[in-house]
């Protein structure tokens, strides 16, 4: 999908955005949807927040919904990024984010180009390190592909057109995923980019970053990818502290940490497909870091 094809939309979000918030309490929330989602997928999720928090404003960003979702995210970082500048700009008190599955890798892609406002970026169950394992996605995306034969078609250019490509991380292709990521590894200033002293600052303007994953997710693989852990050549994992996008700071996660602004849940028994659907989860885990 082109910007072009999308501009009615995106105006209408747009000029919606721009509506000056004048209300008072907590902040207002901004939820994007994960792969093959659509805003729409919100509407139960958010309502919660209205009954707890009466006087939240919420917006679900209506982009790349369905099958569009999976062109590749660095076209739709661009895209996106216009509607949450336009509604941070009409909202100056800040923001709080709520981003699932690969829309968590959308707003970390937004926060580190542009100035922001975001208070708290929840991850719901994101691959923030990466994806490298067989799922029911997968199979969509590539029905005649086995894990260890998806590098083939994801590390070339014409596969990074594809949103799973541009963050698949294969373990045993280290040297192609330098190569040819387009996204995942531009976002940990992997790879040299002119933007990556942009990216390690604008990351850091977040107050906090709250993690959510676990053992039972059955589609982030590794699950520790949800907190930036993922697997070395041996496929054994390494947490994130032991990442070297953490022990040398490339985009902030260190210096985010060292001020408090890290924290990390480990939830078991939450399947993929329910972390926007399970009360529980919101209650206990989301609904404490909305103020």
């Amino acid at each position: 999908m082109s910007f072009h094809s999308m501009a009615p939309r995106l105006t209408f979000v747009l000029l919606s955005a721009c509506m000056i918030y004048t209300g008072n309490g907590y902040k207002p929330v901004v939820y994007m949807h994960g792969i093959f989602g659509s805003y729409k997928e919100s509407a139960g999720f958010l309502k919660w927040i209205e009954e707890e928090h009466s006087s939240t404003e919420t917006l679900s960003i209506d982009a790349y919904n369905n099958a569009d979702s999976a062109v590749n995210l660095m076209q739709q970082i661009q895209d996106i990024a216009q509607i949450l500048q336009a509604y941070m700009n009409s909202h100056p008190g800040g923001i709080n984010l709520i981003c699932y599955s690969q829309g968590g890798l959308i707003c970390r892609g937004v926060l580190e180009h542009i100035q922001h406002n975001v208070d708290t970026f929840i991850s719901l169950s994101s691959p923030q390190a990466g994806q490298f394992g067989d799922t029911q996605y997968l199979k969509y995306l590539f029905p005649h592909l086995l894990r260890d034969q998806v590098y083939r078609i994801a590390y070339s250019e014409e596969g990074q057109n594809i949103s799973v490509s541009n963050y698949w991380n294969d373990p045993h292709h280290q040297d192609l995923y330098l190569k040819y990521s387009k996204y995942l590894a531009v976002l940990n200033n992997e790879t040299f980019s002119p933007d990556s002293q942009k990216f390690k600052n604008n990351f850091t303007l977040l107050k906090r970053l709250v993690m959510l994953g676990g053992p039972d997710d059955g589609v982030i693989t590794p699950w520790q990818s949800s907190h930036f852990g993922f697997y070395d050549k041996d496929l054994n994992i390494v947490e994130m502290k032991n990442q070297p996008w953490y022990t040398n700071d490339w985009f902030g996660l260190r210096t985010l940490d060292s001020r408090g602004g890290l924290v990390t849940k480990v939830i078991p028994g939450v399947q993929h497909n329910y972390w926007i659907r399970n009360h529980t989860v919101f209650m206990d885990h989301i609904l404490p870091y909305l103020n």
